[in-house]
């Protein structure tokens, strides 16, 4: 049963369950909507990098940084639809594009747009990743056939603002509420090892899974050490079964919604990520960088769904009679 009345207590309680438990419910639960034997693989290009105007203090591409990464302008089409095809002949069903903007200016849709028409036509889903969006950006990026738009709220209501001050957690969850009544898929998750308490982590899952509609995405990011960022300073790391107990959550409290590995798999051991599969992670980001940070090779991923006997989304023909899978 979907729902969207999750308590705080009632999350809590399900996250301290003892682990063999906690799996056996996870993995049950994701049994109901999924092939557990299938990961969908998305690839991410920053088409507009560094220069933001934001401060998240996790970001290397934020202006208020000095992390050393360049501000470039907006990537021209054709160059994005190259990247999109070898992404494709590598096996990714998902392009998602990331620009490095608070919001975008409407003389930027134009290309947006295009880009996205462009990746459809390509035979991919389709997803951005632009800051703030006004209804009207959004009915534009919904007519040029747009599938996704990501943007996370990186943490819960009360650590937020020591995450971010140039735009609040409402400010995320309207744009959110905009994507969501122009007609578009939802792609929202959120960071782990931002020096929040495991408290927080779970708050930030209750959020998600008590919107009216639970994100079709929910990418779980593992934050990567960026030097002359303030959360450098705050960061701590995540204990892998405190990942693995994340993941278990997500997939319980939103058992329709694809949970995604996505930041922070170059630290993970092949174990560890064999876990968070077995706790209903079912999405990862494909490709050697993700925006600016580096990302396991296409092959050591291709090696460990073999050892797995696992497969990519991209080569069902069919969704899955789930009634089937044993």
């Amino acid at each position: 049963m979907i729902r969207h009345d999750w308590t705080l207590e009632e999350a809590q309680a399900i996250h301290a369950l003892p682990f063999p438990d906690l799996m056996h419910r996870a993995q049950s639960v994701h049994r109901q909507t999924f092939d557990p034997h299938v990961v969908e693989q998305a690839s991410l290009l920053s088409i507009k990098t560094g220069g933001c105007p934001e401060d998240c203090g996790y970001c290397s591409q934020s202006a208020f940084h000095d992390t050393g990464v360049k501000a470039t302008k907006l990537m021209q089409v054709d160059a994005v639809l190259a990247v999109a095809r070898r992404a494709k002949a590598a096996g990714a069903q998902r392009f998602c594009m990331g620009a490095a903007w608070r919001s975008p200016k409407d003389r930027d849709l134009d290309a947006i747009c295009t880009m996205v028409k462009g990746v459809r036509d390509l035979g991919l889903e389709t997803c951005m990743t632009l800051g703030m969006l006004t209804p009207p950006q959004v009915a534009r990026l919904k007519e040029a056939g747009l599938d996704f738009y990501n943007h996370n709220i990186d943490t819960s209501p009360a650590y937020y603002p020591k995450i971010a001050t140039t735009r609040t957690m409402e400010d995320r969850l309207d744009t959110l509420d905009h994507v969501r009544q122009g007609g578009i898929k939802v792609c929202c998750g959120g960071i782990l090892g931002m020096g929040e308490a495991e408290e927080d982590r779970i708050a930030m899952l209750v959020v998600l899974a008590n919107l009216s509609h639970h994100p079709e995405s929910v990418p779980i990011n593992l934050w990567q050490p960026i030097g002359n960022t303030p959360v450098e300073a705050m960061a701590r790391p995540v204990d892998p079964f405190a990942l693995v107990r994340a993941v278990a959550l997500a997939r319980i409290l939103m058992p329709q919604s694809v949970v995604r590995l996505s930041a922070g798999r170059t630290g993970m051991s092949d174990e560890l990520q064999a876990l968070c599969f077995l706790a209903g992670a079912n999405s990862i980001f494909a490709g050697d960088v993700l925006l600016t940070t580096e990302n396991p090779a296409s092959w050591q991923d291709a090696d460990l769904f073999a050892r797995l006997g696992m497969r990519n989304a991209v080569v069902e023909k069919k969704p899955v009679c789930l009634a089937q899978v044993s």
